[in-house]
């Protein structure tokens, strides 16, 4: 489908269309985001900066024989093994378990940041090993879509179908009627709406990430604020790092805590993913309900401005009031014409171009003179009823003994032409008609 107004040109394909449109869109969101946390996070960060100033400068005050490079260096070392996350877990990262834990953060596309490869060997293995893993999470999320979507589907579709025969709008027996087989279509063809799927899906992430923060606050020793928000970050495989699960050595029951981690992370994932994918849905229908709004109040300009402005023009060369006599006139030409066999004058063909755009019907009711495109009708008509009567004349003088010469001039007028052709003639003939009844 064009995305352009039928009245401008280049032609936009709608595709292009609602793609430039999301570009911009996610810029407007981005700028409007980055307005809110600067304004949210700026001065905390000031704060932030100022209490680690005083305390390094208190630290100098109390220690003034430290060297004040060696403390440099230290305190380097000090923010990579930070970084590292060496300093915020005790338990080892690189034995199996914690092996398994980092190749999860990878191929789920979370990547917490606490554990990377330090290895110029792991550093290459994870190129290769990443790139399959990533592709096949994403289609096992996809499948797991699909899935999901199509339970719900088939859930809503039974609701749906249980009211209906509850309100008896549907036959209980549909093997018995006509009737019956097309309510049965009718419920196969039945699709459910896509803000109910959202919703269902909404509503159980929410439940997913609020089971998960009931467990993980107790264990962590975290609010359940700063809990929900790690189950975000980690669901929508955002993983800023800065909170991370099951990172102690031991824990209270671990074997089901580190079990109950990996299933609530697995499936909030696929829940926030499958949510993700029908929020874009709808922002898809609604670009393409703004370009569709916006072509069509494009349109409507570009019609008024190809509008004549002020009084509409007029032609002076049929009155409104004579239009009709003209239409009935040209009518029995044509019929005269197809029952004529020494005529063979090809019908006019319809006029493809529109010269005004006021309203015909709108016209002959007001008696307006008539526009341009009824007036090269006329015309066309005139030439058809021209070619017939020169077409009678010469028949009329092979038949007929050759005229004198001193009455040639009124022959001549008796051959059809002398009155006029077409419009001008039924001009001619109402204003003699006026004038013999003066």
């Amino acid at each position: 489908m064009a995305a352009a107004c039928c009245c401008c040109s280049p032609r936009l394909n709608e595709d292009n269309a609602r793609f430039i449109l999301l570009a911009f869109f996610i810029t407007g969101y981005m700028l409007i985001g980055a307005a809110i946390f600067a304004e949210f996070e700026y001065d905390k960060e000031q704060e932030d900066r100022e209490e680690y100033d005083s305390a390094l400068a208190l630290f100098r005050q109390r220690y003034p024989d430290i060297n004040i490079s060696d403390l440099n260096q230290l305190l380097e070392a000090h923010a990579d093994a930070s970084s590292r996350g060496l300093l915020t877990s005790k338990r080892p990262r690189w034995d199996f378990p914690g092996a398994f834990y980092f190749v999860g953060t990878v191929v789920s596309t979370i990547g917490f940041g606490m554990t990377t490869p330090q290895t110029d060997e792991g550093k290459i293995f994870l190129l290769f090993y990443g790139l399959f893993g990533c592709a096949s999470t994403i289609l096992f999320f996809n499948l797991f879509l699909e899935r999901i979507i199509t339970c719900l589907a088939y859930c809503m579709k039974k609701c749906h179908e249980r009211d209906l025969r509850r309100k008896g709008l549907l036959n209980q027996q549909p093997s018995n009627s006509r009737s019956s087989e097309g309510d049965s279509d009718s419920l196969e063809a039945w699709k459910p709406s896509v803000y109910w799927v959202m919703l269902y899906l909404g509503v159980a992430a929410i439940a997913i990430a609020c089971s998960a923060a009931a467990m993980y606050s107790p264990v962590e020793n975290w609010t359940y604020l700063e809990s929900i928000y790690f189950c975000f970050i980690a669901f929508s495989t955002i993983g800023f790092g800065d909170y991370v699960a099951s990172q102690n050595v031991k824990y209270q029951n671990q074997p089901f805590y580190r079990f109950g981690n990996f299933i609530f992370i697995l499936i909030g994932a696929c829940c926030i993913y499958s949510l993700f994918n029908v929020i874009s849905i709808i922002i898809k229908q609604f670009l393409t309900w703004i370009i569709r709004k916006t072509l069509k109040y494009c349109c409507r300009c570009c019609k008024k401005k190809q509008q004549p402005k002020g009084r509409p023009r007029r032609n002076a060369i049929t009155p409104g009031h004579l239009k009709r006599r003209l239409q009935m006139q040209s009518k029995a030409n044509h019929a005269d014409n197809s029952r004529s066999p020494t005529t063979d004058v090809p019908a006019p063909e319809p006029d493809r171009l529109s010269f005004d755009s006021d309203d015909s019907d709108s016209r002959r009711m007001s008696g307006e003179m008539i526009s341009m495109r009824d007036f090269l009708a006329s015309n066309k008509v005139s030439l058809a009823i021209m070619q017939k009567q020169l077409s009678e004349t010469a028949n009329h003088a092979r038949a007929a003994p050759p005229p004198r010469h001193t009455h040639s001039h009124s022959h001549y007028n008796g051959g059809g032409l002398a009155g006029g052709v077409g419009a001008l003639a039924i001009l001619n003939s109402k204003l003699a008609g006026e004038a013999n009844k003066q």
